[in-house]
């Protein structure tokens, strides 16, 4: 992430704001841009909310979604993805999915880029798991290694044929392989 370089802004000011790409968020005063997602990012950030909305949409159990400005904690951040609680979901009164969240995710999912510091990323994540969200994933595909985020405890390292954590409300069975096996494309 970098920091745009602009006097310190209240969130209501840096909410008014035009949207940036990739997106900017909003972190203890500052602006900081994510970098721009790549190929292996990309497929990554695909694959998951396919795989996550495969088996929650239908039975409204929950959805997850790609590049989410959620705005919470007197934080407005951008994971690379979210799930979301069928209940918590603000939909509007016609039954659409929202522009705004003003909510936390139940699950939130980062990708890290190569030129992306894991620190601000890992900070964002605790943040959401102080806020309410039930679990975090920190995938890093150079490491080939998911750090996984629980309330209460330490961070968990996970690779290879590790099973990785799933919320409760999910029913979803997949190892570190399985993700980033994602990144094979048939050809």
């Amino acid at each position: 992430m970098t920091t745009a370089q602009t006097p310190s802004l209240r969130l209501e000011e840096f909410l008014l704001l035009p949207e940036t790409k990739p997106a900017s968020e909003f972190i203890d005063s500052q602006i900081y841009q994510k970098p721009m997602p790549q190929g292996k990012h990309s497929r990554l950030q695909l694959k998951f909310c396919n795989a996550v909305n495969q088996v929650a949409e239908t039975p409204k159990v929950a959805l997850a979604f790609p590049e989410l400005r959620c705005t919470f904690g007197g934080r407005s951040i951008v994971p690379d993805a979210t799930v979301f609680v069928w209940e918590r979901i603000p939909f509007e009164a016609d039954g659409e999915v929202p522009n705004v969240f003003k909510i936390y995710p139940d699950w939130t999912v980062e990708i890290l880029s190569p030129d992306q510091r894991a620190t601000k990323v890992i900070s964002n994540i605790l943040h959401s798991l102080r806020h309410g969200t039930q679990l975090g994933w920190l995938i890093a595909p150079e490491d080939r290694l998911i750090l996984a985020f629980i309330p209460g405890q330490q961070p968990i390292e996970l690779t290879d044929d590790d099973a990785l954590p799933i919320p409760k409300f999910l029913k979803l069975d997949l190892t570190v392989e399985q993700v980033f096996g994602w990144l094979k494309v048939a050809q």
